[in-house]
């Protein structure tokens, strides 16, 4: 339960560090857990490679100076990026931290002069879905390497300009 000694913060970190590797293995072995009916290993061909490249980034949330979430953008072209790995803690769910997370790669996107974001999830996670919903993203066909994955819920955000 969040209090009002709580604080959150993000920032971007190398996702090959101590903190973004172990958020990233707790959240392969969940993503494993909850479709190994479908031959899933959780991975989500993530290769921490593909956000240390131009325009992409990887973060780290913390909650009292502890890492408990993370989430990375994936550029697919010159518009359109793809967020990656958004995971949270379960002692850490339902403060926030997702909601922080999501709006910290999205204030990146517009920095990084995207215009598009896009992102997958699996039906399995109704929480992940709710909250891509109440951020502003809307269903869209699966796209790239999710066109014939059956668990695979698609999700599109055109960012405005300011």
């Amino acid at each position: 339960m969040t209090n009002a000694v709580d604080t959150i913060s993000v920032q971007q970190e190398d996702p090959r560090g101590e903190a973004a590797t172990r958020l990233v293995r707790e959240l392969t072995v969940e993503i494993a857990s909850l479709y190994h009916d479908f031959g899933q290993d959780g991975s989500g061909a993530f290769d921490a490679k593909d956000v240390l490249v131009p325009r992409s980034a990887f973060i780290v949330a913390h909650l009292n100076g502890q890492p408990v979430g993370c989430g990375a953008l994936r550029p697919i072209d010159r518009e359109t990026v793809e967020v990656k790995r958004m995971y949270v803690a379960p002692g850490a769910r339902q403060l926030g931290v997702g909601r922080r997370i999501l709006a910290e790669l999205e204030r990146l996107a517009a920095e990084f002069d995207y215009r598009v974001m896009r992102l997958e999830t699996g039906f399995r996670q109704p929480a992940a879905i709710a909250l891509y919903e109440r951020s502003g993203f809307h269903r869209i066909p699966p796209f790239g390497r999710y066109i014939s994955d059956p668990v695979s819920v698609c999700f599109e955000k055109i960012l405005v300009k300011e």
